[in-house]
């Protein structure tokens, strides 16, 4: 790893000179506070939908008369995580404001047909319409809020971020089950787009960056189309294999271990070209090359992991330990979402009083380490007392680690990286969700089928999809037969929680890696807000106020 010593770098160089930065006293008028507003409000559309989705599945299979009701999630996940790396670049090239207001107008389109869906298939396609909005939406608002606010100021910008997420998150789950349970869940996404319409128009207005110069041709011509072409086909062939892997396919299955290995070298590959070929990679080497960037960027990816993996599961524990009904485990796992926005503001304002994100972090890793060993000791007859205060400690380590691991990726990089380096960050932390899910399943399943009494596991015989199609069956088992599965699945999902007790002790050992660098007081000047009453061409397009952005 290239060393990271501050007064010696190429980057704090960089940082005075050929970044074109300027000093932290950006002006926060109301045009600023109106921009900030429409970005939480674009990240809240993304949040919610990602969240309350889930809860109205088994109504809208049922209205749709669909089987593959896996697919109206993995949709979404599929196009965001593909798409994020790409953003970056596409930012970097034609603008922050062109490419927001793109996104909002991809999610806006993918809500309205999603809304419009007479089919399961139709419904799947627009799933993956509004991913690829979303996606792009959650990597461009973190790119602009860096253009705008220093590296120093802005843990308190992300914790408002944060909130707006966790805000959004809390209640998804409530506001699908309210539209489900009233025969309303088209407008689960029709309700996007008067809020998407409100955000654009805050953007067109206020959101006035410079913007590259050149043509269209020319822009197209800076694009690394390998690249692109290499990370989405791998990212998506990756993600089929982990989201077919013990749900529709068995893990041995070619169908899961074909797309998965491609996917897998495919990435490497990517990596490989992106190092040593392209003029204007995607990924530029150099994100990767300091052992901080690489920590923040390996605890990015860690930490979704464990979260991933507790809030899927605890829903199961809920409704197959605990007899809850899926609305009923909504509201028990809320706990950890109310707990992760107050997490978040305290962590921003230690780190913007501190200005150091070390000590956090590891403070966000033990919290983690604590809250999954406590969910090891959870059994069948554990009281749901126990398990919804263990959610907020678990709560609290993510507040921490999803506002802290951001400053490790940027602080050893120049701002002029901000766009590659936060279109990564996205992608890891989009990613990392899908192996959570993954893992747990792997680990739930292969338990359930050597725990599970066999007169339960008769009335499977299918097997690949058990854990799933179990628990509805298990609040009309007589006893002492309910009770022998109850304390299957509990002990079952006691592997999972001690896999992310791993998992979170990697997380913790990573930390070791970085060093407290000190938070920029710079943003790059090529795209500051322009003045307010500074001429503006009618074809943002065509501006020319800005050189040509370094890649």
């Amino acid at each position: 790893m290239a060393s990271e010593s501050r007064s010696s770098t190429k980057s704090d160089v960089e940082l005075t000179t050929k970044d074109a930065s300027i000093s932290q006293n950006v002006s926060k008028d109301l045009r600023f506070a109106l921009v900030f507003v429409a970005i939480c409000a674009s990240l809240f559309l993304s949040a919610l939908e990602y969240t309350a989705v889930a809860t109205t599945l088994p109504t809208i299979v049922h209205d749709l008369n669909g089987q593959d009701f896996v697919w109206i999630a993995s949709a979404y996940a599929l196009a965001a995580t593909a798409l994020l790396p790409t953003s970056g670049g596409l930012a970097e090239i034609f603008g922050r404001r062109i490419m927001m207001l793109g996104a909002l107008a991809v999610f806006a389109l993918g809500s309205a047909l999603c809304g419009a869906a007479k089919t399961m298939n139709w419904l799947i396609a627009a799933r993956t319409v509004q991913g690829a909005g979303g996606g792009a939406i959650m990597s461009i608002t973190s790119i602009i809020v860096s253009d705008l606010v220093p590296l120093r100021e802005r843990a308190m910008y992300n914790a408002l971020i944060g909130l707006t997420w966790g805000v959004a998150s809390a209640i998804g789950p409530l506001v699908g089950g309210a539209l489900a349970n009233g025969g309303k869940w088209r407008w689960l996404f029709y309700l996007n787009l008067p809020i998407s319409g409100v955000a654009a128009a805050l953007v067109f207005f206020f959101l006035h960056l410079k913007t590259p110069e050149g043509t269209f041709r020319e822009k197209i011509s800076r694009m690394d189309w390998v690249g692109n072409f290499l990370i989405v086909t791998s990212s998506t062939a990756t993600v089929l294999g982990l989201t077919w892997g013990g749900v529709q396919f068995a893990w041995t299955s070619a169908q899961v271990l074909v797309p998965l290995i491609l996917g897998l070298i495919g990435i490497v590959m990517f990596l490989i070209y992106e190092a040593f070929v392209p003029v204007n990679p995607i990924i530029p080497f150099s994100l990767l090359s300091n052992r901080t960037s690489f920590s923040g960027y390996l605890q990015t990816f860690l930490a979704p992991i464990v979260n991933s993996a507790i809030v899927w599961f605890m829903a199961t524990y809920f409704q197959a330990c605990r007899d809850a009904s899926p609305i009923r485990s909504a509201v028990d796992s809320l706990g950890l979402c109310l707990s992760i926005g107050p997490a978040l503001i305290v962590s921003g304002i230690v780190i913007a009083a501190t200005k150091t994100y070390r000590v956090q972090l590891v403070v966000g890793w033990i919290f983690y380490m604590v809250a999954t060993g406590a969910l090891s000791t959870l059994t069948a007859d554990s009281s749901t007392a126990h398990g919804v205060g263990f959610l907020i400690l678990m709560g609290i380590g993510s507040g921490i680690l999803f506002s802290a691991t951001y400053f490790p990726v940027l602080a050893p990089l120049p701002v002029s990286e901000n766009a590659h380096a936060l279109a990564l960050f996205a992608f890891f932390r989009s990613f990392a969700g899908v192996w959570g899910v993954t893992i747990g399943t792997a680990v739930l399943q292969t338990q359930l089928t050597h725990r599970l009494p066999a007169a339960f596991l008769a009335q499977f015989p299918g097997g690949v999809s058990l854990a799933y199609a179990a628990i509805p069956a298990i609040r009309t088992l007589d006893e002492p037969l309910k009770q022998e599965v109850r304390v299957a699945f509990a002990q079952s999902l006691r592997v999972v929680w001690e896999v992310s007790i791993g998992i979170a002790g990697l997380g913790l050992l990573s930390t070791l890696l970085m060093k407290g660098l000190p938070l920029h007081t710079q943003i790059d000047e090529k795209w500051a807000l322009e003045e307010a009453n500074a001429p503006r061409p009618v074809d943002v397009e065509l501006e020319q106020t800005s050189e040509l952005p370094r890649l």
